[in-house]
């Protein structure tokens, strides 16, 4: 299905007032699911649950989403009770693994560590055979990142999560799927990374991790002061920002915006991820 066109990027100069950066981040990684068409969004976190429902009602309405047990659900119009969602069909774990395997879903994962080729860590922190700190282990890591559309949401952006080099590779980034070969790259695809303070890609020539805007209030020197690595800069588009700057992250419209303060999120579960 083509992508469509997302809503123009912010003024710089003028953000929307009011917006808070959870909210930013909301619409960011609302955006990572535009134009999939019929799809199982898997979103792991607050945030990424906030904005696979926000893009469900607006711009994805083919959208799938899920109870996180065994049903396809779909948020009646106006309703804040999930109670009361609609069930769409039936989707017991044998099946939600077939669609990860078979490329029908794009998930939202989260990173104790990722590397700037998204080589995603969330194994253990330390030496493999003495790790300092065990963490949940690989998971379904590696099969979401060879088989279906992978995005990462990192709620606080630091120097010891967006490192050099994972301790542990757990989701496969692009120089790791490269040297496997064929098999490993078919159908690999890290769509984006968004953050407590930016929006980053892979969208360059040799994939490394590259910085596409950042949310207003935030600066690009904040962003590469707590970046573990070098950050490529996305090159200015027809009308947009002079080379060498970086955009903002694009303001919700007034409809979404009251989307996710009252119907999604009434109760503002997205400040306690991310702080206002």
């Amino acid at each position: 299905m083509k992508r469509t066109a997302a809503p123009q990027t912010s003024d710089p100069d003028s953000p929307a007032p009011g917006v808070t950066r959870a909210e930013h981040c909301v619409i960011a990684c609302a955006e990572a699911w535009r134009g999939d068409g019929e799809i199982l969004a898997a979103p792991m976190g607050t945030v990424p649950r906030v904005a696979a429902r926000l893009a469900r009602r607006t711009f994805a309405p083919e959208l799938l989403l899920t109870d996180g047990e065994a049903l396809l659900t779909r948020e009646d119009p106006g309703s804040t009770d999930s109670a009361l969602d609609t069930v769409e069909g039936w989707l017991p774990y044998r099946k939600h693994l077939t669609l990860t395997a078979g490329g029908k879903r794009h998930v939202m994962m989260g990173a104790s560590q990722l590397d700037q080729y998204g080589n995603q860590n969330i194994s253990a922190i330390g030496d493999p055979h003495r790790p300092r700190r065990q963490l949940l282990g690989a998971r379904g890591a590696p099969v979401n990142t060879l088989n279906n559309p992978v995005s990462y949401w990192i709620p606080r952006h630091s120097p010891r999560v967006l490192v050099p080099r994972v301790d542990v590779v757990s989701g496969v980034g692009y120089d790791r799927a490269a040297e496997a070969g064929p098999s490993a790259t078919r159908f690999h695809e890290l769509r984006r990374v968004v953050t407590d303070l930016a929006v980053l890609d892979f969208a360059t020539p040799d994939h490394r991790m590259r910085l596409v805007s950042v949310h207003p209030g935030v600066t690009v020197e904040e962003v590469r002061e707590r970046t573990g690595f070098d950050l490529a800069l996305a090159e200015p588009g027809p009308g947009g920002p002079r080379a060498g700057e970086v955009p903002y992250t694009r303001d919700p419209t007034p409809e979404e915006l009251r989307l996710i303060r009252e119907v999604i999120d009434p109760h503002a579960a997205r400040d306690r991820e991310v702080s206002p």
